[in-house]
């Protein structure tokens, strides 16, 4: 009886709710309830410790810590129910670099209960720096998909600046663990110095790299939560570090792979440094384009066989998940078949799509990834681009001079007709223009996304 209340059993339960919640994560059907698998394993964990800890705890410290629990719960709640979707990204960004924070202050506060093990010292100082870039690094992240920092800052030589900055972070960190300094200035000297570098590694990636770059902050702060764990022996804290840690480094990699660009080139390249694309919107393609009403498009969409909606972050922005929905259920009772294309890197972060297409209950076998959509642009009557750009490109394809060429993108060229929805024809993310906007078989529904759709489903349902 005495095993089974024990703390050990406790972080078993909790490291396996962990991992079947992770596993559950992988599929839109199942993700919620992972999710709640995976936070009823945390809270386990977390009284667990508190309840079970095998030592005198003064009162105070028993009442101070649910007070910080009550206070973090209601501010999260609160937090998670009002944001929108389309601030999601930030949401993310702003969590994970809260966990950051909390891996360097625990650096902080441990150091000098360790002076003279070199080892755990070491694993201090390792998490204090790595929790730092991350909290400073996502804090900039943060800065950049809410617009506050709009374009990236690239200072001269910023790559050689960035290398022997940390070059020095690490020798100094180094140096404080042979050494056994027992010093609160050299302490407080390493944690300013990574959190400035935090800052230096992130403010130049141009804004299209920011969900490659939120997922690696967020691998970061995993192996700083690891380090924790190995610290104080608690298998939960390494369990969960390391799972974090690891899936937020397969994720990134799998993201560069669908950017076809190597994780270098995403962190040294800026890629996208135009940003929303406010710069360069004057057009030097050559051809012409052709603009469509909503009636326009209600009559092609109304006599098709089969329609697939490729979403992007200009849905999100008009909040039109609930309408393009409707219009799905309508053109499905016409008979017509419906599918939606999903990039891997559609939107501002992995999955951004799936999840504002879920928040409107869109039957999770509609939505189909792109390795297994594109053969089928083939035989579909109408695409229908409602926001994306980059991932439609063609230029991916065809222009080995273009910054994207070689990116795996949804082959909507393909298709007999095309209608994309956009406010105007100003670049996307990438900060190019758009091949398949000229494309004969192209015709554009401007307008902001909420209204245009608003209009298209009126038309349709006259008909």
């Amino acid at each position: 009886m005495e095993y089974i209340f024990s703390l050990e059993f406790i972080y078993l339960i909790a490291s396996i709710t962990y991992i079947l919640g992770l596993k559950m994560l992988g599929h839109p059907e199942t993700a919620r309830k992972g999710n709640l698998i995976a936070a009823a394993g945390m809270t386990l964990a977390i009284f667990g410790t508190i309840f079970l800890y095998q030592g005198e705890v003064p009162a105070l410290i028993y009442a101070l810590i649910g007070v910080a629990i009550l206070i973090g719960t209601i501010i999260g709640w609160i937090v998670a129910k009002k944001v929108d979707m389309t601030k999601m990204p930030e949401l993310v960004s702003l969590f994970n670099g809260m966990g950051g924070a909390s891996a360097a202050l625990i650096g902080l506060i441990e150091f000098h209960h360790y002076t003279g093990n070199q080892l755990s010292i070491l694993t201090i100082i390792a998490a204090m720096i790595i929790g730092s870039v991350s909290f400073s690094g996502s804090m900039i992240a943060w800065a950049k998909l809410n617009g506050t920092l709009r374009n990236p800052i690239r200072l001269p030589k910023y790559n050689i600046l960035n290398n022997v900055f940390l070059l020095a972070i690490l020798v100094f960190g180094a140096y404080i663990v042979i050494s056994g300094a027992d010093s609160q200035v050299y302490l407080y000297i390493l944690f300013f110095a990574a959190l400035l570098y935090g800052i230096l590694f992130v403010i130049p990636i141009g804004g299209a790299d920011m969900p490659v770059v939120i997922s690696l902050l967020n691998s970061f702060t995993g192996l700083a939560a690891a380090f924790g764990g190995f610290l104080y022996g608690n298998m939960v804290m390494l369990t969960g570090g390391i799972l974090v840690g690891s899936a937020g480094t397969i994720l990134t990699l799998a993201m560069c792979n669908a950017m076809n660009r190597p994780l270098a080139n995403v962190i040294f390249g800026a890629f996208g440094e135009s940003d929303d694309a406010e710069a360069g919107s004057d057009s030097t393609m050559k051809g012409s384009i052709k603009q469509a009403s909503p009636s326009d498009v209600a009559i092609l969409m109304n006599y098709s066989q089969k329609v697939i909606i490729v979403p992007g972050y200009g849905l999100a922005v008009a909040q039109a998940q609930h309408v393009i929905h409707e219009l799905e259920q309508l053109l499905t009772s016409k008979g017509i078949e419906v599918k939606y294309a999903i990039h891997p890197v559609a939107g501002r972060m992995p999955g951004h799509m799936n999840v504002l297409l879920a928040e409107t209950n869109v039957d999770y076998d509609k939505l189909i990834e792109m390795d297994d959509i594109n053969p089928e642009f083939q035989s579909t009557d109408v695409v229908f681009v409602v926001g994306a750009n980059d991932v439609v490109n063609p230029a991916a394809h065809n222009d080995p001079s273009s910054p994207i060429y070689g990116m795996p993108i949804l082959d909507v060229e393909n298709a007999k007709h095309i209608i994309v929805n956009k406010r105007s024809m100003k670049p996307g993310y990438a900060g190019i223009e758009n091949e398949l906007f000229y494309n004969q078989k192209t015709s554009m529904l401007f307008g902001d996304a909420k209204e245009a759709l608003t209009k298209l489903l009126h038309e349709l349902k006259n008909m």
